[in-house]
């Protein structure tokens, strides 16, 4: 199967944005200090993972990443709609980092899958970098909601996160 490199490229700088304005908009949500600044950490890590796409694109509808990143969130974007379904007086912070380990899996899995039909080398490094970086993104939420939850045995984590 052949990908259009460029649009994949474009469509993972959009993916990292969502991703940023999903982890921005559960940060000022959430109570818990240090939910709220590890959701602060993964925004920031999410407008540095699309800035190693941005600079491997060659398009030009981006022409500055900056402002790209600093305008709205896409209306559109799932990330956000997955966050919205679920945002009210009840929110939790278990809630806002299940949602987020499945998200961070689902990415991580989808660029390993993306970058294994890459030829060009350097840009099959950005994807597994960045796959690489998503799922220690899933394995540092995972351990947050182990703290939340109050899980003490790694075998607490197979009961209640893994499937």
């Amino acid at each position: 199967m052949s990908i259009d490199l460029q649009q994949a490229i474009r469509n993972s700088i959009q993916t990292e944005k969502s991703a940023m304005d999903f982890y921005l908009a559960g940060a000022a949500y959430l109570k818990d200090q240090g939910a709220r600044r590890m959701f602060e950490l993964l925004a920031a890590e999410e407008r540095e993972h699309a800035g190693h796409y941005y600079r491997i694109y060659q398009g030009t509808d981006i022409p500055s990443l900056e402002a790209f990143l600093d305008a709205p969130p896409d209306a559109g974007s799932s990330w956000l709609a997955t966050m919205r379904r679920v945002i009210d007086d009840s929110f939790t912070e278990k809630e806002a980092l299940e949602l987020a380990m499945l998200k961070e899996k689902k990415l991580a899995e989808f660029l390993a899958g993306t970058a294994a039909q890459i030829a060009d080398p350097a840009v099959r490094e950005v994807f597994e970098l960045n796959a690489r970086e998503t799922h220690n993104h899933y394995l540092l939420i995972e351990a947050e909601y182990a703290r939340i939850m109050g899980m003490v045995d790694e075998s607490d984590m197979d009961a209640f996160v893994r499937e």
